[in-house]
């Protein structure tokens, strides 16, 4: 089931345009909170070169827009409080909060706006749109892959996405970093966000 329509020119619009609707498709058209309990925003990144550390953000909040029946009008939204930070080490984590990387006191949040959504095929998808991490905002693409839809117990409609993007952690002037004695440096430049989200649509 497709959530997002590619439209590259007017012949594809047409083209669209003519095509009827899965009713399927068409039910999904609301808005959605995402569920903070059941989803995960997380990151990867090489360590002293030789292994990885996985982090997450244990509090964020964010809202889905879907449309149905004219899938590109579909959005994004999902804020993220960088105090919530867990790599499992204490220490690391006031380090990562501090001014050599988020300045969490200054900046509490990381934001994520989308600005266009394209299907890559099957339930592939990649969302772009605007990262704001401390002062800077980039744009920033992330592939994902639509999980489906259910009806929780308690009667929520739910549909699910996974996803990641790779950043150049640089760009967004998180450029703290150590030299270690055998070469190489203390962490990577390169960072791997990981998504995993769970929405649950809005009461009409």
């Amino acid at each position: 089931m497709g959530l997002f329509s590619r439209k590259n020119n007017n012949e594809s619009a047409v083209a669209t345009a003519t095509l009827p609707v899965d009713p399927a498709l068409a039910a999904l058209t609301g808005d959605y909170t995402i569920d903070a309990a059941h989803s995960s925003i997380g990151f990867t990144v090489r360590h002293a070169m030789v292994t990885n550390v996985r982090g997450s953000f244990g509090e964020h909040e964010g809202s889905l827009k879907l449309n149905g029946s004219d899938p590109a009008a579909s959005s994004a939204s999902i804020d993220v409080k960088i105090a919530s930070i867990d790599t499992g080490i204490a220490d690391r984590d006031g380090h990562l909060r501090s001014g050599d990387f988020f300045d969490a006191e200054t900046f509490p949040l990381m934001t994520f706006r989308s600005t266009e959504a394209a299907h890559l095929g099957g339930e592939k998808y990649r969302i772009k749109g605007d990262l704001t991490i401390k002062d800077v905002t980039k744009p920033l693409a992330i592939d994902l892959e639509f999980n489906g839809t259910a009806t929780d117990p308690y009667g929520n409609e739910r549909v699910g996405f996974e996803g990641s993007a790779e950043i150049l952690r640089s760009d967004w002037g998180l450029t703290w970093n150590a030299a270690l004695e055998t070469g190489g440096v203390m962490v990577s430049d390169k960072v791997k966000l990981n998504f995993d989200i769970s929405a649950i649509k809005n009461a009409a």
